[in-house]
């Protein structure tokens, strides 16, 4: 057998590396990403943001289409912990205690709805992402009070004869009121619950959390792990009246947000809990998300949407499956974690481009998302909790990339 030469063996080196797959062009792709770049870009964005408020006590929500100004909401709206969740991420990232201040103010203007019963299941997005960040990284105790009563106000939604938490504890066109209504995005409110268990509140609220996941998987997923996005029970009896949509395009149809609150609802349930059948069920629903995207990894509103020029994207979905997916990889090996960074790095890398970044054209962070199509509202649009779920990723990123997570 002959040796190859210097030269010769070189070259066929380079042309290994050049015959590879696309998934490998996508990984070296992905890792020359500038996640510092993207997180002081929300710096600066943030900063014009804060400049826009007009009072105190007022969070910014949503820029519309072809708009500058944010519309602002009071501290009762269920996205108004997003931006003090902001605002912790980018102190966490900055170390600028100008950012812990501001994230403090606008946390504290939501303790009230620790005291109050809640209007509905959201109050763990208002109070989790708020107090919960701020504990997080400061560990003052006022945080953690605010947090468990948080927790206790929760739990008074929960049906015991159902087995999960009531979302909408009013009357909503086609929910069967005064029956139960459980949504999908309802999973996200859990990490309070099991928090706040572990952490001086009650010991029961766990076995609350577990209740509502167990009941959620049994209920309301399709054989093909697809999920409903709202489920609707006897409240009496628990039994399953029917699977229905309210922001997608149908009952059968898989809402692209809604599964990805299932993503990162079960990687959660996961983490908190080291139950392994939430860590097999948090793969199964991100799989058949995964299989279903389009090539540049964002989400058209609905997986079954009929797709032409003008159908709406949601970077909101792709933000929060990304942030869940950097998770996820940390719990599983081989090809599967592979896979999952993989896919993460490139949604956030498309997130990140010009064809997302609002930049320029107004003070959030990301465009395109879509928050109910079918009531004509937010469509296209930058929302609050697309930029929270993008900021929490990118810090999810970085502290995967420094051996931190």
């Amino acid at each position: 057998m002959r040796f190859l030469n210097l030269s010769a063996f070189a070259l066929l080196i380079i042309g290994l590396i050049s015959c590879g797959s696309k998934h490998n062009t996508t990984v070296e792709k992905a890792s020359t990403f500038n996640v510092d770049a993207q997180l002081d870009y929300c710096l600066s964005q943030a900063e014009k943001t804060l400049a826009m408020i007009p009072k105190d006590s007022l969070f910014p929500r949503t820029i519309n289409q072809g708009s500058t100004q944010w519309r602002f909401v009071e501290k009762d709206d269920w996205t108004s912990g997003f931006w003090p969740g902001t605002l912790w991420y980018l102190y966490e990232y900055s170390k600028d205690e100008k950012w812990r201040a501001q994230a403090d103010r606008y946390s504290r203007f939501l303790t009230s709805l620790s005291q109050n019963p809640p209007l509905d299941h959201d109050i763990g997005f208002q109070m989790f992402c708020s107090f919960g960040n701020g504990y997080r990284l400061t560990g003052n105790p006022e945080y953690k009070e605010i947090i468990n009563k948080s927790a206790k106000q929760l739990t008074t939604l929960y049906n015991k004869n159902v087995g999960t938490i009531l979302s909408w504890p009013r009357e909503v066109p086609n929910m069967e009121w005064p029956h139960h209504n459980t949504i999908m995005d309802n999973m996200m409110n859990l990490e309070l619950l099991l928090w706040s268990a572990e952490n001086g509140g009650d010991p029961n609220f766990r076995k609350i959390a577990i209740d509502h996941a167990e009941t959620t998987m049994n209920n309301h997923f399709r054989d093909d792990f697809t999920s409903y996005h709202v489920v609707i029970y006897d409240r009496e009896t628990g039994e399953k009246i029917k699977g229905v949509t309210h922001q997608g395009l149908a009952d059968d149809s898989m809402w692209a947000r809604g599964q990805s609150w299932a993503i990162y609802g079960y990687t959660l349930m996961y983490r908190m809990t080291g139950d392994v059948r939430y860590l097999d069920f948090a793969q199964k629903v991100t799989d058949v998300y995964l299989s279903r995207l389009p090539k540049d990894k964002i989400p058209y509103w609905d997986f079954s949407a009929k797709v032409n020029a003008d159908t709406p994207r949601d970077a909101s979905a792709a933000a929060v499956t990304a942030s869940a997916l950097l998770e996820l990889a940390t719990f599983v090996k081989g090809d599967k974690r592979e896979e999952y960074l993989q896919s993460a790095k490139v949604m956030l890398e498309e997130l990140s481009s010009e064809r997302y970044q609002s930049r320029a054209e107004n003070n959030a962070f990301l465009l395109h998302s879509t928050g109910h199509f079918p009531a004509g509202s937010e469509i296209d649009a930058s929302i609050n909790y697309a930029d929270y779920y993008y900021v929490e990723a990118l810090i999810r990123l970085k502290r995967l990339n420094t051996g931190s997570m």
